[in-house]
């Protein structure tokens, strides 16, 4: 019987700690900007509305040179983590500047491995059954299940099932109203994109829209751990 090869390591208390406060809050702000010069207002809305974990993708221009200027002023308390990140050599460069995380839109072992060589969290996106496993068995310290705009919540359920051991955090399809279903299903956090940081409220300077946002997700997430 051939053993699988398992790269999964022993997590440091850091590591360990950042991925508890990910689920803690249960809600994960993918901050994707056509205008960089906002994301300091972007992220002080977010703040003002509860969602203390940030991230800023690589489809953000200049987005590491943004971690690395944001990551000093940020409030005690605060993750930012890089997200749409798919090589190791990016993965190196956004924990250099600071990233506390990193998130994927794939699965790359070699993303992984340099995440925990510098002790932070990785999330890798997988879409399959097969491919979630395999992530975590790889090391992954959540996964994010995308598109998970072409699942539903009864994906989380059905995979969870037979796998329990899984902490998922679905990204794509998650919405203001729907994030508490995803996590009744057993995600432990979501992914929030547009329908946490509105690209119209953001072109016309209407921040408070992005604060009532953010305290709505985070009351359906809330509502459906208390439910």
């Amino acid at each position: 019987m051939r053993v699988p090869a398992i790269m999964k390591t022993i997590a440091s208390a850091r590591r360990t700690g950042i991925a508890q406060q990910i689920e803690q809050i249960g809600v994960v702000a993918v901050i994707r900007l056509r205008d960089p010069g906002k994301l300091r207002a972007v992220v002080d809305a977010l703040a003002d509305g509860g969602v203390r974990v940030l991230e800023v993708t690589m489809t953000v221009p200049g987005a590491i040179d943004l971690i690395r200027q944001l990551a000093p002023s940020l409030p005690q308390g605060f993750l930012l983590g890089a997200g749409t990140v798919t090589d190791a050599d990016t993965a190196r460069a956004v924990i250099d500047a600071g990233a506390t995380f990193v998130v994927g839109p794939v699965f790359r072992r070699d993303v992984i491995a340099m995440c925990h060589e510098r002790d932070v969290p990785a999330l890798p996106g997988c879409f399959s059954p097969t491919e979630i496993l395999d992530a975590h068995e790889a090391g992954a310290d959540i996964v994010k299940v995308f598109p998970a705009t072409m699942l539903g919540p009864q994906f989380i359920r059905d995979v969870r099932a037979p796998m329990p051991q899984l902490k998922l955090m679905p990204t794509g399809g998650v919405t203001l109203d729907n994030a508490g279903d995803w996590i009744r299903a057993g995600a432990v956090a979501v992914g929030v994109g547009s329908a946490l940081v509105d690209a119209a409220a953001i072109a016309s300077g209407q921040f408070g829209v992005i604060a009532g946002n953010a305290r709505r997700v985070l009351a359906s997430v809330n509502a459906a751990r208390s439910g």
